[in-house]
């Protein structure tokens, strides 16, 4: 099998990861720069080009689109799509799970547990959302934001006015959620594959930090999941549409509430943690799921 995978940075682990696992399963697979791509958009010969080369056609891609380049990942990402590539997730679920709010909106829709979020377009609005959101402390997160970049937990009604009147007063968009103290500043990663939790770890934040990203100086840890958490996992994903995803979860006093469905989780954390192949195991649902034009979408959305 001829797998592409669309990445600025091969020197990842999970990258080099992944290649590895296609290798050692027969397979072929190229890494693409993905903003070295140019695209020919004609009717019914939808074409690819790399560094001004016309791209063979594969038979699988795996998107790991950096946020910062969504917009025009998604666009090759579609392209791929449209030649009949089997794309490990499709573009819509990706920009699905990108987008915060639509996120937030379609768990909800479909019943899985969240902490309370709030969103509104005026500044002078902020007394409003910290009070939807049960009063501080809130978090105050920006629908852009990754890794835990763009999140801020305020501790006081001035300081939570203070953070949401200056972030609308750039016109940045932002979100306020409830601050899940039980939580401990410790979360959990729930590794979901063709709807299945392969495997789970817990983060821990580093000392003084309520974040608990692995980029921020938190550790991870093997954990055994409850059956409810194990369900919230799985749901979480079908609602974006997502294949392969990493869930992130709190532990309220409510049950587990997502914070996030992250659609390029990295592997490194989630593989020394509990000693799986991880890499593996997405090769090998590629390997049988994989075929021409498979895609639900095909582009479309």
């Amino acid at each position: 099998m001829k797998i592409a995978m669309l990445t600025r940075n091969p020197r990842l682990y999970s990258h080099k990861r992944l290649v590895e696992a296609a290798e050692e399963r027969g397979h072929t697979l190229d890494m693409i720069n993905t903003l070295r791509c140019s695209m020919n958009i004609a009717s019914r010969r939808p074409e690819i080009y790399y560094d001004g080369a016309k791209l063979p056609k594969y038979d699988a891609v795996i998107p790991r689109i950096g946020a910062s380049i969504t917009f025009y990942g998604l666009a090759v990402l579609r392209q791929f799509e449209m030649q009949g590539t089997y794309p490990l997730n499709e573009s819509v679920a990706i920009g699905r799970s990108r987008d915060k709010l639509r996120s937030m909106q379609l768990l909800a829709r479909d019943g899985i547990g969240l902490p309370v979020t709030t969103f509104a377009h005026d500044p002078k609005k902020a007394e409003e959302v910290m009070s939807l959101a049960g009063g501080t402390p809130v978090v105050i997160k920006l629908l852009e934001g990754t890794q835990g970049i763009g999140v801020v937990l305020a501790d006081t009604n001035r300081s939570a006015k203070s953070v949401i009147e200056a972030f609308r007063g750039a016109g940045v968009n932002i979100l306020v959620q409830e601050f899940i103290k039980e939580a401990g500043g410790t979360d959990i990663r729930a590794f979901v594959i063709g709807g299945k939790v392969v495997a789970a770890m817990k983060r821990t934040g580093a000392e003084g930090e309520f974040r608990s990203n692995l980029h921020r100086g938190g550790s991870a840890a093997s954990i055994k999941i409850t059956p409810e958490e194990r369900s919230t996992a799985v749901r979480a994903a079908k609602s974006m549409g997502l294949n392969v995803c990493g869930v992130d979860m709190l532990r309220s006093n409510h049950g587990p509430v997502v914070m996030e469905v992250n659609s390029s989780p990295g592997l490194e954390g989630v593989e020394k943690a509990t000693g799986k192949d991880i890499a593996g195991m997405i090769i090998d649902f590629i390997g049988k799921n994989a075929r021409d034009g498979a895609t639900k979408t095909k582009g479309r959305g």
